[in-house]
């Protein structure tokens, strides 16, 4: 008899296919909000809702040259873990004692935001060129850890 699939493993694969909606040409990213094994929110990254998509017009990032984890207010997009929390925020729903699944380790901006919403604890992909996020989740007490992605 088959194995059901894990539960780290089917969150992480569903926040794989949340960052397929990504509409940014650098890196496409999907995050879930998970808690008691119930997704309470989903975020990917793009540019917000009525504006305009890289996509569409293009990266401004690119056309200034600005590398990977490095001045992230010059980019039209919001990260899918600040959407997953604008979304909880919009539908009143907390993140309080939450697990949050990313693909993609969340940058310095993202996790001071996920340290001040309470989740317990952030499971990504991949890494990011961040050791201050790293660092900052040791210091909150906020657990960590790599979980790859499986096909």
């Amino acid at each position: 008899m088959d194995q059901r699939l894990p539960w780290p493993e089917y969150f992480m694969r569903i926040a794989f296919l949340v960052a397929e909606r990504s509409t940014c040409l650098r890196r496409r990213v999907g995050a879930i909000a998970v808690k008691d094994k119930r997704i309470l929110a989903t975020g990917y990254n793009g540019a917000p809702a009525g504006t305009a998509h890289c996509l569409d017009i293009g990266c401004l990032r690119e056309k200034l040259g600005i590398p990977s984890g490095q001045r992230h207010e010059l980019c039209r997009g919001l990260h899918a873990e600040q959407n997953v929390i604008i979304q909880a925020a919009t539908h009143g729903v907390s993140l309080v004692g939450c697990e949050i699944y990313c693909t993609t380790q969340p940058c310095i901006i993202c996790t001071k935001m996920l340290i001040n919403c309470s989740v317990q604890h952030i499971h990504y992909a991949e890494g990011y060129p961040d050791e201050l996020s790293k660092d900052m989740l040791d210091e909150a007490g906020v657990g960590f850890d790599i979980l790859p992605r499986h096909p």
